[in-house]
């Protein structure tokens, strides 16, 4: 049963994503029916695994609101801003509620279950105020208008049964009067049209008194099902022909009920039962149909649906339904078998084995590069290729697509739009671009921040942009994309963009800067990571406080990322966050500087050229006509010793910017993986992490983006005049102390 639970809370979650995201479309095109059905049948899959598992407070909330989506879906209800509000804080309370079971508890909380007595008590006073009761679809044609067809087939163009009979002409010798069945068709209902049909009557001379040559076609309004009408006719079943078509209403119902089946693998004949389209007879005299034709001719055999449209027993809509329903969920079963759910500590824990075998192997190598056995070195060389292959393939297991964190800012968008009375609407792009599952966990509350705060301070107030000829919806967009070997995920507006003399003069305020100091616009406006920082001039609900951004830029910086921010006045602000694919493991590129050995991210490195020292104070070479400003890791990390009389510059990018990197010596690839740093160095300058060699010796990960910055810095503080050397806090170089 606990296994059952978890399944079904797994799916709960998956289907509640689906239900919302159908609510939020709901609003925008309210005459889509598919999406209407495909949010009921969330529901309604929901409330049925409650029920097997037994979960009643879900069963019944869920069940209300089933009622109220098929009030809708029978068009008993509008579709209004009010409504989807409810649906989707009702929604929001079944995630709530499945937070419930799965925290183990019995029932919910007093809170809860007074927030979903006011949700249920809502959705009472909307159904009882509606125009017609929920589920009442069946209404009544106008008799002048409908005429009794005699064909016993086709399309029933009204909303009465049609129920079409040939009695055999045996039926009154066995002691029966067919205007007895008649009869009793009216107790079911009120028969409101019927044709005596005789073209079965011979001459007069050949007639037998005691045959019967009479058949009826009756139009029947009733509330009864296609099996009841049938069990009418269940002591002359096999002496009468019968036709049983619904009306068209109930052509509806058929194809609803259909899309609604439980997915389980059913044959066609048995798809049309559940329905109600058709009783088990009539499936039965379609198969033996079919049976006598296979024996007839076994290759021009006709399919069971061909057979029963032919009989004119059911609508050709109907089984052309039934037909696709078979095949989605044979093609479900096909895919999900192709498909193994594993719990994340277990992929976690294979990465962490997986990094350890990394580990060992680099040692095996060392082991057999010192022994100088050929055939060992080429045994542990086939190895390495094995085990790089296993990591990449064991690293693709946790990768996942940054669509569905995407997709929860639909509601977001919608709701803080509504709150703040703008009209803005979210724009996604590039939602299959994958990234490692642990960061897109902890992504989402960076961007959180971001979105909400292009929500409230970037997007102008309708009146605001009409005056200035902008659309009077906004727009917010986030895109994904992969670029040298990082995420690059960026938050955009077409806002009002970041006013730079007003942070500017905010920033000198706080003596963040002094008023002298000569600062780019891009470091004037990355001055709003500041912590603390907000040019709001009142405080909402939803920002202004100052203690947005400094989490943000802090949270991604704990992903070894980065987070910079372009803005134009009146056109909008772009924010562009750059995160590594993976945490765990990565391929680098060993250099070394004396006895100490670091790794840089191989994706970051672009070639490695020798350093011929030429003298001067400036830190830059000529490469091929571009000026490449470099750094000294000998000199940054404080390392005793003379330099060799040979050095090499690894020439890195990061974000578009290239910088060149001294080092001693060059080592070549080297599978890494990456070991935090504990809290002691958490302030640490141009480094990002541990890793160990295969002598068990640990080696420094570099930080190329803090390189690249502190590179380009570097070479912009010498061009500036002294007034303007005290720099702000969040671009400041570190001194050989903070090193």
């Amino acid at each position: 049963m606990d296994e059952l639970t978890s399944v079904y809370i797994q799916e709960c979650r998956e289907q509640l994503a689906e239900m919302e995201a159908g609510l939020l479309r709901l609003e925008q095109m309210p005459d889509d029916t598919d999406n209407l059905n495909a949010i009921f049948r969330a529901a309604h899959t929901i409330k049925g695994g409650a029920g097997v598992i037994e979960c009643a407070y879900i069963e019944h909330f869920t069940h209300r609101v089933e009622n109220l989506l098929d009030a809708l879906r029978n068009g008993d209800l509008a579709v209004s801003g009010e409504l989807a509000n409810i649906l989707l804080a009702c929604c929001d309370h079944m995630g709530s509620l499945v937070d419930v079971l799965a925290a183990q508890q019995a029932e919910p909380d007093a809170a809860l279950s007074e927030r979903g007595d006011a949700l249920t008590e809502r959705l009472k006073q909307i159904l009882d105020n509606a125009d017609t009761p929920a589920g009442a679809s069946l209404t009544v044609a106008d008799d002048d208008d409908a005429s009794v067809e005699s064909t016993g087939g086709g399309v029933v163009s009204n909303d009465a049964w049609h129920v079409s009979v040939r009695f055999g002409p045996n039926v009154m010798r066995g002691g029966t009067d067919p205007l007895s069945f008649i009869r009793f068709l009216g107790g079911l209902g009120e028969i409101i049209g019927i044709e005596t049909i005789a073209d079965a009557l011979p001459e007069a001379a050949e007639m037998d008194p005691e045959s019967c040559y009479l058949g009826f076609e009756i139009r029947l309004q009733t509330k009864a099902g296609k099996a009841d009408i049938e069990r009418v006719f269940d002591f002359v079943s096999d002496e009468c022909d019968l036709r049983i078509l619904p009306p068209q209403s109930k052509l509806d119902d058929y194809l609803r009920l259909i899309a609604e089946l439980p997915e389980d693998t059913l044959r066609l004949g048995e798809i049309l039962v559940r329905c109600g389209a058709l009783t088990q007879a009539e499936v039965d005299r379609g198969l033996l149909a079919q049976q006598n034709a296979a024996e007839a001719a076994p290759e021009e055999a006709p399919p069971l649906g061909e057979i029963l449209i032919d009989s004119k027993v059911v609508h050709k809509e109907v089984i052309d339904a039934a037909v696709t329903r078979q095949s989605q969920v044979t093609e479900k079963k096909a895919r999900e078998a192709q498909l193994v759910r594993v719990h994340a500590d277990k992929l976690d824990s294979l990465i962490d084995l997986i990094g350890e075998l990394v580990i060992a192997g680099a040692s095996a190598n060392l082991l057999a590069a010192r022994s100088r056995n050929g055939d060992l070195i080429e045994a542990t060389s086939v190895l390495s290729r094995l085990v790089e292959n296993i990591r990449d393939s064991a690293l693709q297991l946790r990768m996942v697509q940054i669509g569905d964190t995407f997709n929860r800012f639909h509601r977001v968008v919608r709701d803080v739009a509504k709150d703040l009375g703008k009209e803005i609407e979210l724009s996604i792009s590039g939602a299959d671009t994958e990234l490692d599952k642990s960061v897109v966990e902890k992504i989402g509350d960076p961007l959180m921040h971001l979105v909400r705060n292009s929500l409230d301070h970037g997007i102008e107030p309708v009146e605001t942009r009409l005056a200035c000829g902008k659309p009077a919806c906004g727009r917010v967009s986030l895109n994904a994309f992969h670029d040298s070997g990082s995420i690059v995920i960026e938050v955009s507006d077409d806002g009002g963009g970041l006013n730079r003399e007003k942070i500017r003069a905010k920033a000198v305020e706080r003596e963040l800067i002094q008023p002298t100091d000569a600062l780019s616009d891009s470091e004037i406006i990355n001055l709003i990571f500041e912590p603390g920082f907000s040019t709001a001039d009142q405080v909402s609900k939803l920002s202004g406080r100052g203690v947005g951004m400094d989490v943000v830029r802090r949270n991604i910086q704990a992903l070894r990322g980065t987070v910079d921010v372009a803005s134009t006045e009146g056109v909008g602000s772009t924010f562009t966050i750059r995160l590594p694919l993976t945490l765990a493991i990565i391929d680098g590129f060993l250099v070394g500087i004396g006895k100490a050995s670091y790794v840089i991210p191989l994706d970051s490195v672009v070639e490695c050229i020798e350093h011929r020292d030429l003298g001067g104070e400036r830190n830059f070479l000529n490469l091929r006509g571009e000026a490449l400003p470099f750094i000294r890791l000998r000199e940054l990390f404080e390392i005793d010793g003379p330099a060799p009389a040979r050095e090499s510059i690894v020439v890195v990018q990061f974000a578009g910017q290239r910088a060149g990197i001294v080092v001693d010596q060059l080592m070549g690839e080297f599978q890494t993986v990456i070991k935090p740093l504990g809290r002691l160095f958490a302030n640490l300058r141009g480094i990002s992490g541990s890793t160990i060699l295969g002598s068990g010796d640990v080696a420094l990960i570099l930080d190329v983006a803090a390189l690249v910055r502190i590179v380009r810095q570097a070479e912009e503080s010498r061009l500036l005049p002294p007034s303007s050397i005290n720099t702000p806090t969040n671009i400041q170089i570190a001194s050989p102390t903070e090193r």
